[in-house]
């Protein structure tokens, strides 16, 4: 048809066409595509406060790692060594410190230092605190079944625990004014005092007794022993006999017995024979006459 000729040219063109080629797009006349207006300027203004924040966040960081000192090996003066972290200078720990080994460098200290009080806190297996060491501002406690201090050799020098306490030094000295108290007994192979000092064992109040199973031996090599007692001072022995053996024993104040049929004329004697009572008590006589007195009441009373 004839009206339709417009028509199919233009239907003949586009079936025309060759393969491969995009058809072009017809819009009506007045329309415009893409983003006009306010929507625009808010989509630049969006893009401009995101990278004004990713500045900033590079600069934040970059800040951050200037300040800290970040390295490759670590971070400031703490460095990433094999088998842990070493520390140059001061470390403050805000709460809880683990760690298995604390070492200084060396030839330097280690110091630990706590404005209230350090705890230093041991766990068994189960999990269990085992072991506690509190120090205070003015005390220190352990808390242990069982303290040892030793030598560099390795040699016991303090033991503690809930049966016995063991001094393995050499010498064990009390340097106060008081000496040392004991409220039960005590054990030992030897007492001694210090060199140009004495030894003094006193009980102010009550009795002071001193037992050894096979040999007791007081000995003094340069002085004397004395035994002052408010009233008697024994010695006892169950199976055997009491020695005193010296180049001169000498008991003062014996009290001497008067003999009534003292032949006239007789001189008086330097010596005197040495008489005992049924009781145990010494009394001194003439040596040429009977040990009696007329007061030997007096004396074995």
């Amino acid at each position: 048809m004839k009206g339709n000729d417009g028509e199919t040219s233009t239907l003949h063109s586009r079936q025309e066409e060759p393969m491969g080629t995009r058809s072009a797009v017809f819009c009506p006349p007045g329309f415009r595509m893409g983003m006009y207006g306010w929507r625009k300027k808010c989509l630049y203004g969006l893009i401009l406060v995101l990278l004004f924040m990713v500045i900033v966040n590079l600069a934040l960081t970059l800040w951050v790692l200037k300040v800290l000192d970040f390295s490759t090996d670590g971070m400031g003066q703490l460095e990433v060594v094999p088998g842990g972290l070493k520390l140059k200078g001061n470390a403050f720990v805000l709460d809880n410190l683990i760690a298995n080994q604390i070492r200084s460098r060396s030839g330097e200290p280690i110091v630990i230092e706590s404005s209230r009080n350090i705890t230093l806190r041991s766990r068994d297996k189960l999990g269990r605190s085992s072991t506690v060491v509190h120090m205070g501002i003015d005390s220190l406690e352990c808390l242990a079944n069982k303290f040892q201090i030793l030598d560099d050799r390795g040699g016991l020098m303090f033991s503690a625990d809930r049966r016995e306490v063991v001094v393995g030094a050499e010498t064990l000295r009390i340097t106060g004014e008081g000496g040392s108290r004991f409220s039960g007994s005590v054990q030992t192979r030897l007492v001694r005092a210090e060199s140009g000092h004495d030894l003094r064992l006193e009980s102010p109040t009550r009795g002071l007794q001193i037992r050894a199973p096979k040999e007791l031996k007081l000995e003094s090599r340069g002085g004397h022993i004395n035994a002052l007692a408010q009233n008697d001072v024994s010695f006892r022995s169950e199976m055997g006999a009491i020695r005193l053996q010296s180049s001169s024993i000498i008991v003062p104040q014996l009290p001497t017995a008067k003999v009534t049929n003292r032949q006239v004329g007789a001189r008086s004697f330097e010596v005197f024979q040495l008489c005992a009572c049924e009781n145990g008590k010494l009394f001194l006589a003439d040596p040429h006459v009977v040990c009696a007195s007329e007061n030997e009441d007096s004396f074995c009373r």
